[in-house]
């Protein structure tokens, strides 16, 4: 399970400071730490002179002027979004007031499949459903700058329209770096919440994740991943351990999510009980698409599942 995963949880950035991280590359952390956010979200600029801000992080003053006091005498000529939740979005309105740099991003925020009779689409509370790209990004649209070049991968999953950025190799850079957004982290696991994301997605964007040559990732959260594809694979096999665990929990007879999530989650935050219902439903939905779990009706949260 989870246990499994080598996880690194020792992360001394310190919110407001500016950090090179890559060559190329500077960090700077904001000040939300929480039991989704870890110790906060991490804002990356791209280049010098004329720079690239990925992810601006939440509304936050302080880190909008930290982000900006970080670049004295420079520019920003593009504004970059993995995913529109609003640790990451929540400052972009504004440090495009205070730029005038285009926003780059895969679209919209928006459920990951049609919405259910009578479900409303709110269980992802801090989706930004007000952002609009300047430029809308399809998989492997590459974006230059000065003396850096980005291309997008799209990795559906944690939400629909998650995308991560490669940065590509140069003279600096003897191979290239992915910011991966909220899509791999090396501190925990991802959150994978219906409607808005989906289980069957993540799986897919972690095995094209795991084909590419690239091994050093910057998150959206924690400090950097240096062995990449090693790292994805031991996702990949924790997910799949997970829907083994509910297979063996439904072989005691039918379930609902809650009694799942007791059966198979062991010393849970009770902060992030929510989530792992939410995250339990995802592997359900996908179970029930593939056959394996019965249930009557859709895959919802109020459910009763049953091996086939």
């Amino acid at each position: 399970m989870a246990e499994d995963i080598p996880f690194e949880r020792r992360f001394d950035a310190v919110p407001g400071a500016v950090e090179m991280v890559a060559p190329g590359v500077r960090r700077v952390l904001a000040p939300n730490p929480g039991p989704f956010t870890f110790t906060g979200t991490c804002t990356y600029i791209v280049g010098e002179g004329e720079v690239a801000i990925i992810d601006p992080g939440p509304d936050n003053a302080d880190h909008l002027a930290a982000v900006l006091a970080a670049i004295p005498g420079e520019s920003v000529t593009h504004i970059f979004l993995t995913h529109t939740h609003r640790d990451h979005s929540g400052a972009l309105a504004a440090l495009k007031a205070a730029t005038g740099a285009p926003t780059y991003a895969e679209g919209p925020h928006r459920a990951a499949r049609r919405l259910h009779a009578q479900e409303v689409n709110t269980l992802d509370a801090s989706g930004d459903r007000s952002f609009l790209p300047d430029v809308a990004l399809a998989d492997g649209a590459r974006v230059e700058g000065a003396g850096w070049a980005l291309t997008a991968l799209a990795t559906p999953g944690h939400t629909a329209n998650h995308m991560a950025f490669v940065l590509e190799a140069d003279a600096a850079r003897s191979e290239g770096v992915i910011f991966v957004g909220d899509h791999v982290m090396g501190w925990s696991t991802t959150i994978v919440a219906p409607p808005d994301g989906s289980m069957s997605a993540y799986m897919d964007s972690l095995r094209r994740l795991h084909a590419r040559p690239e091994s050093f990732y910057l998150p959206g959260h924690g400090g950097p991943i240096r062995q990449g594809p090693a790292f994805v694979e031991r996702f990949l096999r924790h997910r799949q351990s997970r829907e083994r665990a509910i297979l063996r929990a439904l072989e005691r007879g039918p379930m609902a999510i809650p009694d799942i999530v007791r059966a198979i989650y062991f010393g849970l935050d009770p902060r992030l009980a929510h989530a792992a219902g939410l995250s339990t439903l995802a592997h359900m939905e996908d179970l029930t698409e593939r056959g394996d779990v019965l249930t009557d009706g859709p895959a919802v949260l109020g459910g009763l599942y049953r091996l086939p």
